[in-house]
């Protein structure tokens, strides 16, 4: 197999935005024939009661709401999974031009496969996804990595995806929206704008880099040194002492509830500055399993940015992650990366947030930074910016509560784990060069 060149992917891409013929415009609710709100139940749905549903969320924090926002609630787990087969020696990935609804720019690279169960199992009357019975019957064949991971907890409420990458061995027909890339060709692009999908990253994040060689090429040695720095028995220290002690409740309640919240120029808004608003679009994308449909899409406020701050102690890459909960995530928390702030946000800096700023703002020690988007398929045009920043050993020897110090292996051994790093800090490590 001859390898594509990046810029032969480059402009892959384009040529096929430039041929796809996608529509896409906001609307009202009552003008879909399929979706609805139920002023019994409180929700919106659609009337096969699949995919998702938008219900109003509160926390309740000794006996009184500290926040409500309406949430994604999609109990199935979906697949988002890569098949990968060694040419020459070399690993390469299957990957997919695919367009979602919220994309913001039509095309980005996604997994082999990205469904939901709704999906795969034709609820919506549409063909059944490409290369489904791979995943299917992936006991057949090499698994690389099977997880059951978070999405973003600020919107869906505890909902999770299947992370898989199975290595096959045998030929395979490759559709006209598919292509090989090997694993450096996608960190590459990762550089580029809003071209690699979140699920895609949220899925090489799994690759077990250190138990798994063959993977990959890891020239950055001081990824694979083990530090003194934060042990597992401190990290889940902490995290189960919150889980086992917070009383914080979670309650899932009718829209109508959300007193703060209103339906204003046909969407649903917080009557105060808040991260998102729900929308409703009308959408026509040729190619899809289904090609024309109506759904309501989340809308962000703004660009939020997600930092991952990292030094060098003593030869080892070390990363400092927090701790951090979350309204919807399925356990109350998980380690995140050392700045996840919304483009709305009440919260105070912090000693890590102030150093974050300075070094962005003077431009200090910046090794990746890009605008990167979120879910397209329940997110509207949602990008967010994305960046590592290496700082001094020396400096934020004082961390606030909840935050650690970790190496690179100990981070990829938790993210076998379901459910420990949320997927801003997946999506972070994912665009790591080894």
């Amino acid at each position: 197999m001859s390898q594509n060149t990046t810029e032969e992917l480059l402009e892959w891409v384009r040529e096929l935005n430039e041929s796809v013929h996608v529509s896409i415009h906001k609307n009202r609710l009552e003008d879909s024939d399929f979706w609805y709100y139920d002023e019994k139940a409180g929700i919106i749905h659609n009337k096969n009661n699949c995919f998702f549903t938008i219900s109003g969320l509160k926390k309740i924090t000794s006996g009184q709401a500290v926040l409500e926002q309406p949430a994604i609630i999609q109990n199935e787990i979906g697949y988002l999974g890569i098949i990968c087969r060694k040419f020459g020696g070399e690993m390469y990935y299957l990957m997919q031009a695919k367009i979602e609804p919220g994309n913001i720019n039509k095309i980005q690279l996604s997994p082999t496969i990205q469904a939901t169960k709704s999906n795969f199992t034709q609820k919506h009357g549409g063909k059944r996804p490409a290369y489904l019975d791979y995943f299917i019957n992936a006991s057949k064949y090499r698994v690389i990595v099977d997880q059951i991971q978070s999405e973003q907890s600020s919107r869906f409420f505890k909902k999770r995806n299947r992370n898989i990458i199975i290595e096959i061995d045998e030929n395979i027909e490759v559709l006209p929206s598919h292509k090989w890339m090997t694993l450096a060709q996608i960190k590459e692009l990762m550089r580029y704008d809003n071209l690699v999908n979140m699920d895609t990253r949220t899925v090489l994040s799994c690759i077990p880099c250190s138990a798994m060689p063959d993977m990959g090429d890891i020239t950055d040695k001081t990824l694979l040194a083990a530090g003194a720095c934060a042990s597992l028995p401190d990290i889940y220290q902490y995290i189960n002492n919150y889980k086992m002690f917070d009383e914080s409740e979670y309650k899932l309640v009718p829209l109508s509830e959300l007193k703060s919240w209103e339906i204003k120029d046909n969407a649903i808004v917080c009557k105060y500055p808040y991260s998102f608003k729900v929308i409703f679009c009308d959408i026509e994308i040729e190619g899809r399993e289904v090609r024309h449909w109506t759904q309501p899409l989340f809308e962000a406020a703004g660009i939020a940015v997600f930092g991952l701050i990292t030094r060098t102690n003593d030869g080892v890459k070390e990363f400092l992650v927090q701790a951090k909960p979350e309204v919807g995530c399925f356990d109350k928390i998980e380690l995140a990366p050392s700045v996840q702030r919304e483009y709305v946000h009440n919260e105070e800096y912090n000693a890590v947030d102030k150093l974050f700023n300075e070094r962005l703002r003077n431009k200090q020690g910046i090794i990746f930074d890009t605008l990167l988007s979120e879910e397209g398929g329940r997110f509207y045009h949602e990008q967010n910016r994305n960046v590592i920043m290496e700082t001094d050993k020396d400096e934020l020897k004082e961390l606030p509560e909840g935050y650690f110090w970790t190496d690179y292996k100990t981070l990829n051994m938790l993210v076998q784990v379901n459910n420990c790093l949320n997927i801003q800090l997946r999506n972070l490590l994912s665009v790591l060069e080894w």
